[in-house]
């Protein structure tokens, strides 16, 4: 009867055992060495007359399978404790094939997860309103028209910069452009020629929301280090940094 044998892209020999292990409803404790060297054999000859070409790890578990297979067919003789340390045996086999299962399970969890990391989720465009009780003619007391005018253009710029307008995902992103100790650095030099500094004046010269949230994350790693101290009078106010001068 021909033999016809599908060929399979196995990642190497362990793969093609546990195939055969699986194909015959074995058990991978109880392998019949017997049928499973015959027909990895089969699946080697295969492959050659595919022209196919075989690693030398297949040869390796192939030979391996012909020396288990010939001690089960031949009675064992009496062989000394130093041959017996050396010997080869069905359980080393099994022992690799249980490891190599257990790796292969590992890896195909882990690919299954790599297939969902880096899913980004966006949210609507909104507004993010401060609701606050104040009396207007108390707020517009002493205030020029120019410093009104002022006021109306720096409110409409913060109003603005609050609505998210880019939720789209770019194609492409750019690994490590922005790292957060060049930002430290960055931080540090400017505090060198002014003590004080408002994080507004840093950010203008962010060239993405990334850079920006970058050099704010460098700046909280700051804080944790004590080399600066922040301070906002109230929410959506200036952030104002201030270099700590150690002074002993």
């Amino acid at each position: 009867m021909a033999l016809n044998i599908k060929i399979h892209n196995f990642e190497g020999p362990f793969d093609l055992l546990l195939h055969l292990i699986k194909k015959n409803k074995m058990s991978i404790y109880d392998i019949k060495i017997r049928d499973i060297t015959q027909q990895y054999m089969e699946y080697i000859e295969e492959m050659k007359n595919m022209d196919l070409d075989i690693t030398s790890e297949f040869i390796v578990i192939a030979a391996m399978l012909l020396e288990l297979k010939s001690k089960e067919l031949l009675p064992k003789n009496n062989l000394s404790a130093d041959d017996e340390e050396h010997e080869l045996t069905k359980e080393d086999l099994i022992e690799k094939l249980i490891l190599y299962r257990k790796f292969k399970a590992a890896a195909e969890y882990l690919k299954g997860k790599s297939k969902t990391f880096g899913y980004m989720f966006t949210k609507k465009p909104e507004i993010i309103i401060e609701k606050k009780e104040f009396n207007i003619d108390e707020m517009l007391k002493g205030v020029t028209l120019l410093e009104l005018f002022n006021i109306y253009n720096e409110t409409m710029y913060l109003y603005m910069n609050k609505l998210n307008e880019n939720t789209g995902i770019p194609n492409e992103f750019l690994v490590d452009k922005y790292k957060i100790e060049d930002k430290m650095q960055h931080i540090n030099l400017i505090l060198t020629k002014s003590r004080n500094i408002q994080f507004k004046s840093i950010m203008k010269t962010c060239e993405s929301k990334m850079e920006v949230i970058v050099t704010f994350l460098a700046m909280l790693e700051l804080i944790k280090q004590r080399t600066i101290k922040v301070s906002q009078k109230d929410n959506f106010n200036e952030i104002h940094i201030e270099r700590i001068v150690d002074n002993g």
